[in-house]
């Protein structure tokens, strides 16, 4: 058991960046084509988080040409070079799967002054 935990452990980020459910968040994915590797800027609304040591996970959703589109990102991959708050959102619940049935303005979450 333990040479699980010391290998979890040397995976894990040092610096983990600070976010919350509702925010607003740009996050930098890195992207390997081939024998390129390009970063991919991904801006939405974190709907939930899940907690867990190695596999923690945040879930990003963004309307793309008028679809709703949901990407789940780890947070302690090395893919996820860093994750930039755009805007602090202030909301009621834990998860937002709620915005999932909501379309323009209603979609929107208030913002925290």
């Amino acid at each position: 058991m333990d040479l699980i935990k010391a290998f979890t452990s040397e995976q894990l980020k040092e610096k983990v960046p600070q976010f919350n459910i509702g925010d607003t968040v740009r996050v930098h994915n890195r992207i390997k084509e081939g024998n390129r590797v390009r970063t991919q800027l991904y801006e939405g609304t974190v709907i939930a988080k899940r907690s867990g040591g190695i596999s923690e996970t945040f879930t990003v959703r963004r309307i793309s040409y008028g679809i709703g589109v949901e990407k789940t990102f780890p947070i302690h991959s090395p893919n996820v070079e860093k994750v930039e708050v755009v805007r602090k959102g202030a909301p009621r619940r834990a998860k937002l799967y709620y915005l999932r049935d909501k379309v323009g303005k209603d979609a929107k979450i208030k913002e925290k002054l």
